[in-house]
Formats: structure tokens, sequence, C-alpha cells
């Protein structure tokens, strides 16, 4: 018991990463800012522009009285690890105690998968956290956004907003996501990733719920 109690990961700075300025608002790559506006509504914390930090911050209790942070960079995604980097050395926390919620092209519309750890997988945002914590040992939650038709270009695609018709779709994960992140702060990362991995968050698989 003390070993699954010493090996429990609990996210103390959750960061979802996106680009700034109101052109990528609600596109793809931006998704990760889509959840953490979420929480920070279903929490009632206010954001606040930090300097130091290098982005919108903000914090607060959750539940039984967790704190919890959260952070959306405003650098630009290909230097996000600045603002994370920033925000662990301010509150001298563990790279384990991060949690980044982001974009995945290799997951299809409405599939999340929590990791406990990894590589970038491509993803710049992830790469520039990776070489600014100097490890991969950090929690990350990938919502899927699904691959080019073939038809658009791959930067085009991430940059672009979602279709109409995937608007049920997206607001589905985006719940689900919440869900995802408040088991994650009760029961920590290990027991969420079991519950929620082969989730979907399409209507569809809701419906069979």
């Amino acid at each position: 018991m003390s070993s699954e109690t010493t090996n429990l990961v609990i996210p103390e700075l959750i960061v979802g990463l996106g680009n700034p300025e109101a052109k990528y608002d609600k596109t793809r790559h931006n998704i990760g800012f889509e959840v953490v506006d979420l929480l920070a509504r279903t929490w009632q914390f206010s954001w606040s522009p930090n300097g130091r930090f290098h982005g919108l911050f903000a914090e607060g209790i959750v539940g039984s009285g967790n704190k919890v942070r959260l952070l959306k960079p405003l650098t630009y995604m290909n230097r996000s690890g600045q603002a994370v980097r920033a925000v662990t050395d301010w509150y001298k926390l563990s790279p384990e105690s991060v949690l980044i919620i982001y974009d995945d092209m290799d997951l299809s519309l409405g599939k999340l998968r929590m990791r406990l750890s990894g590589s970038a997988g491509g993803h710049n945002g992830m790469k520039s956290i990776i070489s600014h914590l100097g490890t991969e040992k950090f929690s990350r939650l990938r919502l899927g956004i699904g691959k080019s038709d073939g038809k658009t270009e791959t930067i085009s695609h991430v940059l672009g907003k979602f279709a109409p018709d995937e608007a049920a779709i997206v607001s589905d994960v985006l719940d689900l996501s919440l869900k995802v992140v408040e088991m994650s702060l009760k029961e920590g990362i290990a027991k969420t990733m079991s519950l929620y991995n082969n989730r979907s968050a399409t209507t569809a698989s809701q419906a069979q719920d």
C-alpha cells in the first residue's frame, strides 16, 4: 500500500498548449487551450497575464483541497517550454507534477490518451517542454484531431478550425477531458489512464455508455 501511495502522481500544474492571437482561436492546434479554459470556468479560477510565466496563469483549490495551477503559454507553440519551466522553477515543482494537454494528429477526433511520460511525437510544443525540463518524465493528455484528408497540407490542417459537423464531437471530448483531469486529481494519473484510455468521446460511444 505504501508503494502505491509513493508512486501516486497527482498533477499540480496543468498546461494547455496553443498559440496566442485571435486567428488561432478554436483551431485544432489550440484544443489544449480550450480544455484549460473549460477547467478554469468549471473551477471558477480567474486568468491573469503573468509576465514572469510568459502566459496566462490561474490557481486555486479543487475538490477536497488540491492546490492546482493552470497555465496557457503565450510564447507560441514552439517555445512553450520557456513558460512551463518558469512556473516549475518559481514554485519548485517537479516535472512529474506537470500535466500537459495538447493536440495529436495520430489519434482520431474524439480519442484521447493519458500517459505518465513519453517522447514528443513530432509535436513542437512538446519538444520545447522536454528540452526546457530536461526530461520526458511528465504526464500528458493527448487529444486526437485526426490526420489531414490528403487534400490539405498538414500545417493548414493543424492550424485550421474544426468543421461544423465535428462540433458535437469536440464538445464531447472537452467534457470528457474535464472528467479525466478531475479523476487524475482524485485518484492519480495511473488509475485515470486505466479507466479512460480506451474511451472515445464520440456521440455514438457516449450513447452506448
